[in-house]
């Protein structure tokens, strides 16, 4: 690989792009790809299942070829509101899938760097707390406080964006509250259809850990249906 080529590697994983390596494990050439962008002479015949593999967001060898393709996907912004003891078992399983975390809280009690460590956490009501938070379709919102004056701001501000993945916790009986407040608000049906209430696959599971689980476990499939 050559010291240009690495260098734009390095440059593109600290500015969380989105990209492929792709490598002749024959020769040794690599270069970048980039979706729309032209493919170099040397891959240009295997454009269609570059393609194929970056879109899918997978890595390997390209069948009966020496073509290996490794793919880099932007993180997924997954914005948890309210710093609840949920939250930090979500944390736990995120941590080893590619979803970048924010936690906004305005009670500062709950939003500690001691009960969060290393996780953005932004101590402000939803509405101030989104201005700091480059959002869009992309984006998952997962709503834990049970509490109207903090998930509410939250779940308008994701209707809004179109994000991908909107779950809020609570049951049947405080989801069917939730949603009347919306329509008063002036959200239509399949905005707030768009909701996952009450949040999660079903398990069967009570305690916080199985609850986070499920949490997870649908944040990921849905993510897969991008």
């Amino acid at each position: 690989m050559q010291l240009e080529t690495l260098q734009e590697i390095i440059k593109k994983k600290i500015n969380k792009s989105e990209f492929a390596i792709i490598t002749n494990l024959e020769t040794g050439d690599s270069e970048i790809f980039e979706l729309n962008k032209p493919t170099g002479k040397n891959f240009e015949k295997y454009k269609d299942q570059i393609n194929g593999f970056y879109k899918n967001k997978k890595n390997g060898i390209i069948e009966n070829t020496n073509i290996f393709v490794e793919t880099y996907i932007r993180p997924i912004k997954v914005v948890i509101v309210g710093a609840v003891h949920i939250a930090q078992y979500l944390i736990d399983y995120a941590k080893s899938l590619n979803f970048e975390i924010t936690v906004i809280d305005p009670r500062g009690y709950f939003a500690t760097k001691q009960r969060f460590p290393d996780i953005k956490i932004i101590n402000k009501w939803p509405d101030e707390a989104f201005k700091e938070i480059d959002t869009n379709s992309n984006t998952a919102l997962i709503a834990l406080t049970h509490d109207p004056k903090i998930d509410d701001p939250a779940l308008q501000h994701a209707i809004k964006k179109k994000f991908y993945y909107i779950g809020a916790l609570g049951s049947k009986k405080t989801h069917n509250n939730r949603c009347e407040r919306l329509k008063n608000a002036g959200y239509n049906e399949g905005e707030i259809d768009s909701i996952k209430g009450p949040i999660g696959i079903k398990l069967g599971g009570k305690s916080a850990p199985e609850i986070a689980l499920s949490i997870i476990a649908q944040l990921v499939s849905e993510t897969y249906k991008k």
